[in-house]
């Protein structure tokens, strides 16, 4: 009642709503002339295509953020971006001008809801309490990833093809500002092999925080397990370009008339096939760089522009048509292309295909296990069989005939059953070694061999009569292919292979300056966009250091002088005892750096490096053995010498006597102390195991140590040296005193008790033999066994009569 007179008797009502609606309208109006991509253009309605470009143009250098300082400047650039985009479509300009709609699939009144969605997400309500369902595009649902989908499948899958992620919300206004460009930007990368992905923010929270994303909208690129981070504007030759940028710099090679050949000819040394496109544009296609990102671990790629006037050669040389993109697949051949196509609309589907369908040279080298396994699978099905013919062959010129002889055999019966490749013995020695039972090949091996398991295990058969690419060799190889291809049981040997060396790993140094420069990179980009968020654990490691440095020096200033003082050492006294001279002969060698003893074998090859040509100081301990005894005397040898394998002047050797028969007898015979003798015993006849010999190749003198009996034998006088188990320490000091007389003394083991101390050898077990060489040892490391002078060393592959004359 009392409004109603109100009402009566005053005209505010009227005016107040009239005033109300009025500001409505204009804030309406004030809306829509923001949002008129006509007004923001700054063109008319009637405007043709030239004109709305032209505007475009201008506005866009005007309000390009990386010329433009203005804060609004970015609002304004993608404003504009926008707009030319609806404008500059027919049918997006058609529906704006019918019914003010910006985008065609935009539903009528999204504008209100998206209002209400704003004022939502400013009070910070969960979406849940509302119960309001989803608006997600269904196309964008397959996009979608999850952190363990992430980790499993396209972390690892970024390592050969790039990633673009957006990282969105539900409530957010601004992440539907960009979904007109996302949605382009990803019909034109996904066709091209770029992975394309999405990340709520509401639901998966944890993903999010391992990308480091904590805001929506964000757009990462990831590639090679590398996340960077999107900073510029939203448009879709900025997102072009951003993928682009992610990949390594040297995937094309620019190819012209200066460097051709020396692409081509470099398949050797990469041991991969070589790619060449030739197009009129000036740079490759992101199409060329995203397939050579994929397929870098089996192939080179080149780029040829022909609009070039270095290119006119190589145009010429391979009669290439310069009206359509060409590509080239070279192999061994460098003249002549395995393949080729042709198209003016190449397809990445295509590329694929004519890629790895190729990613082999015809005989390529094993480099790695990686290309092991690729070459030469695990037999899984009767009729998917894979013989892999492995030449073991040299790198040096005497095995290039050979080499090229193989690959001719090889280009002329190449079956989906046979795998032919090579391996240089010298950079894959365990697996050369077990093919070949632990002999060096003095000339290049054939093997035919198919794996049966990832452990290893192979069946294998070598061809008889080795390889040197005559005539006969390619028909012995090509009927022993014959038979093992009609009857599989014709590989007889079995074995297991260790793993290939990876020839072609970058050095340590170079993996940690790679390493250090991604992370300097990632540092970077965290201070000049302020993400204290990621920075905050690297900042507080990088204060904590400085305050502990800094500490210690102002500790350190502030100490009394008389502390820094060094102090006199204490003079060493000697030692009173055997005892305590061999205690600290152990403590005073290095502890070895690993739980093994490296011992490597004299032969022809290491013979002059391990001896005659030893450097000054350095002393070689070799242990001579046969085949017979050569498994326990090595390992009871490594568990004698191990304390002493820490001393970097000395190294460890064996000898093989069924090897070198006639090494071990000239030797002792040059000697002084043995030639004095001048006894009668047929030295070539003897068993040499288990001696050992400590040889300076400088000073050309040895120390030898003979096995020793410590077993309980009744008829043997010797006895009195053995080990008593009620008077330990007196034997022991006896049993040195016996080995010291033994290797000092020869006149009584080789003159007249010559044939005793034979007898007795041969009644010393093999694990036996070396029982002593722990305290030979010691008495070597402290200078008191005696020396053997020697005139010269003996050759060890020729008659003993030859000396070697070097020093």
């Amino acid at each position: 009642m009392t409004v109603r007179r109100t009402c009566r008797h005053s005209l505010t009502c009227p005016a107040l709503l009239a005033i109300f609606l009025l500001s409505v309208a204009v804030q309406m109006v004030r809306t829509s002339s923001e949002s008129d991509p006509y007004k923001i253009l700054g063109v008319s309605r009637s405007a043709s295509q030239a004109e709305i470009k032209k505007a475009y143009k201008n506005l866009a250098k005007e309000w390009h953020p990386d010329k433009n300082k203005d804060p609004k400047a970015e609002d304004m650039f993608i404003k504009v971006s926008k707009s030319y985009e609806i404008l500059s479509n027919e049918e997006r300009r058609s529906n704006f001008d019918r019914y003010g709609q910006v985008d065609e699939n935009q539903p009528y009144g999204q504008s209100q809801q998206q209002g209400f969605r704003g004022f939502h997400n400013s009070f910070y309500f969960d979406e849940s309490f509302f119960h309001f369902p989803r608006s997600r595009d269904f196309a964008d649902s397959k996009y979608l990833l999850h952190h363990a989908q992430f980790n499993t499948d396209v972390l690892p899958d970024s390592h050969k093809r790039p990633y673009l992620i957006k990282v969105t919300s539900e409530w957010c206004f601004a992440c539907i500002h960009i979904e007109p460009v996302w949605k382009e930007t990803v019909q034109e990368l996904e066709p091209l092999g770029v992975g394309i992905g999405i990340v709520d923010l509401g639901y998966e929270r944890r993903l999010a925080n391992q990308l480091g994303a904590h805001r929506a909208p964000s757009i990462i690129g990831l590639v090679n397990g590398r996340v960077t981070f999107f900073h510029q504007a939203v448009v879709r030759e900025h997102l072009r370009q951003f993928i682009e940028d992610l990949l390594p710099q040297k995937l094309v090679e620019k190819v012209s008339d200066n460097n051709y050949v020396a692409f081509m000819d470099n398949w050797h040394a990469e041991n991969k096939p070589s790619v060449l496109l030739f197009d009129q544009v000036p740079s490759a296609s992101l199409l060329y760089k995203l397939t050579a990102f994929a397929f870098r671990d089996y192939v080179r790629f080149g780029y040829v522009d022909q609009g070039e006037t270095h290119s006119t050669r190589i145009l010429r040389q391979f009669n290439i048509n310069t009206y359509a993109p060409t590509m080239l697949l070279f192999k061994e051949d460098t003249q002549k292309p395995v393949d080729i196509i042709q198209a003016r609309g190449m397809k990445r589907q295509i590329m694929d295909e004519f890629v790895s369908n190729n990613k082999f040279l015809q005989v390529p080298r094993l480099v790695n296990q990686q290309l092991f396994d690729e070459l030469c699978p695990v037999k899984q099905f009767h009729r998917r069989r894979k013989y892999c013919v492995l030449l073991i062959t040299g790198e040096d010129p005497a095995f290039l005939s050979g080499n090229k002889a193989f690959l001719d055999f090889a280009s002329a019966n190449s079956k989906e059953v046979l795998r032919f490749a090579y391996v240089y013995q010298r950079h894959q020695q365990p697996l050369c070694q077990a093919l070949l039972h632990n002999q060096a090949a003095l000339s290049p091996q054939v093997v035919l061999l198919e794996r049966r398991s990832q452990a290893g295990r192979v069946l294998y058969r070598s061809v008889s009569g080795g390889w040197n690419g005559s005539e006969e060799d390619k028909y012995r190889l090509h009927e022993q292919l014959e038979l093992l291809q009609k009857d599989p049981t014709y590989l007889t040997l079995e074995s297991t292979l260790p793993e290939l060396n990876n020839e072609m790993a970058p050095m340590f140094i170079i993996q940690w300056m790679n390493a250090a420069y991604d992370y300097i990179l990632q540092v970077y980009d965290d201070l000049l966009y302020s993400n204290w968020r990621e920075m905050m654990p690297i900042l507080s490691l990088i204060f904590s250091a400085l305050f502990i440095l800094f500490g210690t020096v102002i500790i350190q200033a502030f100490s009394e002088p008389g502390e820094s003082k060094p102090r006199k050492p204490k003079p060493k006294e000697q030692p009173q005892t055997e005892e305590e001279a061999s205690s600290r002969a152990n403590t005073t060698s290095r502890p070895p750096k690993k739980d093994f003893v490296e011992v490597t074998e004299l032969t022809d090859l290491t013979y002059t490096s391990n001896l005659v040509k030893l450097r000054p100081g350095h002393i070689n301990v070799v242990l001579v053995l046969t085949n017979a005894s050569k498994t326990a005397l090595l390992r009871k040898f490594a568990k004698e010498v191990f304390s002493f394998s820490g001393t970097q002047n000395l190294h460890f050797s064996f000898l093989n006597a069924d090897k070198h028969r006639h090494w071990m007898p000239s030797l002792l015979r040059s000697t002084s102390a043995v030639q004095d003798q001048g006894h009668e015993e047929d030295e070539e006849s003897s068993d040499y195991s288990g001696h050992v010999l400590a040889l300076n190749g400088h000073k050309k003198y040895l120390c030898l140590f003979r096995p020793v009996f410590t077993g309980d034998d009744p008829n043997d006088s010797s006895t009195e040296t053995s080990f008593s188990s009620d008077s330990r320490r007196k034997s022991r000091s006896r049993s040195r005193s016996s080995s010291h007389s033994r290797s000092r003394s020869h006149s009584r083991e080789d003159g007249a008790g010559g044939k005793r101390g034979s007898s007795r050898a041969t009644t010393i077990d093999v694990h036996h033999k070396l029982d002593r060489l722990g305290l030979w040892m010691e008495r070597l490391m402290e200078g008191t066994l005696p020396r053997l002078q020697v005139p010269a060393w003996p050759i060890l592959d020729e008659t003993t009569n030859n000396f070697s004359t070097e020093s």
